[in-house]
């Protein structure tokens, strides 16, 4: 922790940065994200990081309640310079790590409301929150936070499901139901919305139809091997820009090779390298929050996917740094990075 020796008071007036790697080896503590301060280490925080440690909607693997402090595990080796997008995003803005909040795993719609109240009040600062989950339906009272000051929000949506499907054994709240109901809810640009990364059976066309009714608009898995990463990122920006955007992704976005510890793997997915080009074309956008859900440990293999996860949580800071940054040159900067990232010789 950094203090004024002086004052006895936290040092208000620079941003604090990961432990240096130099001095302290990296499997020592912190056990925060990146090994960055804790929130009540800063005076104040540009960019929190806050676990969700709740599994209860899911439907077929348990285990992403361990998620959050498993992406932590796996973040340490994180350096402070992302070349990809020339940004030390642990420099250009204040990130400071929360904890986890504790949510009630026998009552889903109180947990619900816990993970509003929570996002709610990290935000009342000007504070971005990251989430890491814990399974998707987080993501439903997130976005009702988020909504109360924006209004209707495009969800940018990186899973292999599309999480829009009705209910589950009559329970409208799981992991697969968060964006039907925020649909239902007036929570979602319907105009703007959009999923990346569909893949695997459904139960039926009539899926894809309700799907459409509810906002989305579906990039496949199989468009990045059609299309390639650049055409995939136009499609993406095309559809999000004009307002706030929110990210959410399911790290089963991945295929298995990538992501093995997931609670409902499929086949066909996308690479980790594929995902975080991907969210380096959101520079410029109005990002205004994230989460990373359904890593589950137990099923994970020499933390594949906890590094993959946390790697995403670095993209997605990289990105709101960069943001905060440029504005109000926003666009321009986001263009000129497009440009340089998906420039081929």
């Amino acid at each position: 922790m950094s203090t004024d020796d002086s004052q006895g008071s936290i040092d208000a007036t620079r941003i604090q940065g990961p432990v240096d790697a130099t001095r302290t080896p990296r499997y020592a503590e912190p056990s925060t994200f990146a090994r960055l301060p804790r929130l009540d280490e800063v005076s104040r925080a540009d960019v929190t990081v806050m676990g969700v440690p709740f599994d209860s909607g899911v439907s077929y693997r348990p285990g992403a309640r361990f998620g959050p402090g498993h992406i932590r595990a796996a973040s340490k080796l994180l350096r402070p310079y992302n070349p990809a997008l020339d940004v030390h995003p642990f420099a250009a803005q204040q990130v400071a790590d929360f904890g986890d909040i504790g949510v009630n795993p026998f009552d889903i719609q109180e947990a619900l409301a816990t993970v509003d109240g929570a996002v709610t009040d990290l935000r009342k600062d000007g504070s971005t929150v990251l989430t890491l989950g814990g399974d998707h339906t987080i993501a439903l009272p997130i976005l009702r936070s988020l909504a109360r000051d924006h209004g209707p929000i495009a969800v940018l949506h990186f899973d292999a499901h599309l999480d829009t499907w009705d209910t589950y054994f009559g329970a409208p709240y799981t992991h697969g139901t968060p964006f039907r109901r925020a649909s239902e809810e007036g929570l979602i640009d319907l105009e703007r919305s959009q999923h990346i990364g569909i893949r695997g059976p459904l139960y039926s066309k009539k899926d894809l139809e309700d799907d459409a009714v509810l906002g989305f608009q579906v990039i496949r898995s199989d468009d990045y091997e059609v299309d390639g990463v650049a055409s995939i990122v136009e499609r993406m920006r095309r559809r999000l820009d004009g307002g706030p955007v929110y990210v959410s992704v399911d790290i089963d976005v991945l295929d298995p090779a990538h992501a093995p510890g997931t609670g409902t793997p499929e086949a066909g997915g996308m690479t980790s390298r594929e995902l975080l080009n991907t969210l380096r074309g959101l520079v410029g956008l109005n990002v205004v929050g994230a989460d990373i859900v359904e890593v589950a440990p137990a099923y994970d293999h020499a933390e594949i996917t906890g590094i993959a996860a946390a790697h995403v949580a670095y993209e997605l800071l990289s990105v709101l740094a960069i943001n905060a940054s440029s504005a109000p040159g926003r666009a321009a900067r986001g263009e000129t990075l497009r440009q340089a990232a998906y420039v081929t010789k």
